[in-house]
Parts: structure tokens; sequence; C-alpha cells
């Protein structure tokens, strides 16, 4: 695969997430938008009300397919089933990007096969690095084109020897760096691990952290960037952070998304929300922000 294309000399270009409660309004206001996306699993049907929507979405902005139950860091593989639906599905939409988690979520328990229906994290290790990139490819082959990885919030750690362990930033760039893929830097992940490690006694500095964090990532290697909300829960467990996509981005993450766009450029910005979705203007008043941010500081690479 060739090379990433440098970022800097980018447009900004920001979307938000399209959801049901908006398909018709947004299609009949047409707001100023660069592209929408969509979870590719709910397209996969082969004809419906959904699909026939997304296409008519297609004719009037770029859409980003972004999935959640690839299981890229399974060892048992990659569905054929499910990657056959994506793929048709590509082939249908020609989407400007097609996205999904470092994650697994299929297993091997009592000799069969299961899905956890959700995304579980994986040991940043030589090991399960192998195993990604392994899968990681397959599905660029499969669908012909570059693949985006996205970094994930996780509640729970691997214990793992240190001698076979990278960090994270080392592994993601490791797993674009041997496979061609590109990756999807999700910032509120990134602050919401970091205020969780801050919560458990391992960090200090959530903010400090996080853009060490950003700064290890290689520029060439981020196709895309993620904003969003979380919320915190405490009850008696404790008290955890969660990215929930319920509410607007905080003011840590949009100082985050601006030290982000000075590391990496105008790399395209998404908007999501997935939880308690408002109106539409409320995401669309966030995408503004957004691209004004990426807007004021990308002025200091003209």
């Amino acid at each position: 695969m060739p090379p990433v294309e440098s970022v800097f000399n980018r447009e900004v270009e920001v979307g938000i997430g399209w959801r049901h409660r908006h398909y018709e309004e947004l299609l009949e206001e047409r707001p100023k938008l660069e592209f929408l996306e969509v979870h590719s699993e709910n397209f996969f049907a082969q004809g419906g009300a959904a699909i026939a929507v997304l296409e008519r979405g297609r004719t009037r902005y770029p859409i980003s397919l972004h999935g959640v139950g690839l299981s890229l860091g399974s060892a048992a593989g990659i569905d054929p089933w499910h990657l056959d639906r994506l793929a048709e599905l590509v082939e249908r939409i020609d989407p400007v990007r097609v996205s999904d988690h470092a994650s697994f979520a299929r297993g091997v328990i009592r000799n069969g096969l299961v899905h956890a229906a959700d995304l579980l994290p994986i040991p940043f290790t030589t090991e399960a690095l192998d195993v990604l990139c392994a899968n990681v490819q397959r599905v660029q082959e499969r669908l012909k084109r570059r693949f985006t990885v996205e970094n994930l919030s996780s509640y729970v750690q691997w214990r793992s020897p240190p001698e076979q362990s990278l960090a994270e930033p080392e592994f993601l760039n490791t797993l674009a760096r041997r496979t061609g893929c590109t990756l999807l830097v999700d910032v509120n992940n990134i602050f919401v691990n970091a205020l969780n490690a801050e919560l458990s006694g391992q960090c200090a500095d959530p903010l400090a952290a996080c853009k060490d964090w950003l700064d290890q990532i290689r520029p060439e290697m981020v196709g895309e960037l993620h904003l969003a909300g979380h919320c915190r829960v405490n009850d008696a467990h404790g008290e955890i952070v969660v990215d929930d996509h319920g509410s607007r981005v905080c003011p840590q993450v949009w100082e985050l998304y601006r030290y982000a766009i000075h590391c990496f450029g105008g790399v395209p910005t998404l908007i999501e929300w997935d939880t308690d979705v408002p109106a539409l203007d409320v995401l669309i008043d966030e995408a503004a922000r957004a691209r004004a941010i990426a807007e004021q500081v990308l002025m200091v690479f003209q």
C-alpha cells in the first residue's frame, strides 16, 4: 500500500454521527458538514428503509463507515459473514473511510465460538500485535482499500510480562507501519482512560498524560479524530468514568483536541453522540466549534 499522505495541507473536515432520529431532518436541512459517519452494522441488510436512507445521504454528503463488530483483535479470527457484509456495503456506498476498533469480541469457550457484543480490550503485547496485524491485513485485502483502526476506552487492564509489552502509542504506530492502515485517534477515549487511571492512583495529571500519548503517535499515521462526551458513575462499587457518548464535549477534551490538531494537522474530525441523542442543532453546534478550533490552530501552518 502507498504511504499515508501528509495531513498538514488538508482543509478542515468535520462530520457528525448520523443517527436514526436525524435521518430526515438532516436530509431536508443539509447543514454545513463535510461528511457523515454511520455504524456499519446498522446497514448490513440487503434492502429496506435503512439502506435506502443511507444511499440518499450518500448523494448529499461523503459517508464514513464506522464498525463495532469486526473483533479485529480476536485470536479466533474475523467472522467471514461479517466481513462479507461489510465488503458489500463498502462496494455499494463507496465511503471515504472505513473503521473499527483495536478490540476483540469473538472467542472460543468450551470449543464453541462466542461473541461478547462488546468492545473488549486487547493486551499490548507482541503476540496480540501479530494477531491484530493479521486480521487488519485480511480486512484490507478483502475491502481492497486502506482501513482505519481506533484506540479503545477500556475499564480493565491485562497483566502481561514487561518484556512482551508495548506502550499503547507504540503498539498502534507499529500496527499502522506493518499493515499500512491509518489510525482513528479518539481523543475522548484517551482522556477517559487517563481519568480512570487517576482514580486508581496510576496517573497524577490526566491532561499531561494525554498530551504525552498524542506526542508519541506518528502524525502521518492518523486518518481521523473522534470527539465525544463521557460521564462519571459513582455507586456502591466505586467510581468510574464511562465513555457513554451522551453529552457535549467537555472543556478538557476540547483542550486536547486543540493539541491534537497541533500535532496532526487538519485531520477529519467527528462529533459522536450515541445515547440521549439531542436535537440536531446541538450536534451542528459541536461540529462548528470543532471546525473553529481546527481552523484557528491550522492558521499557524499556513
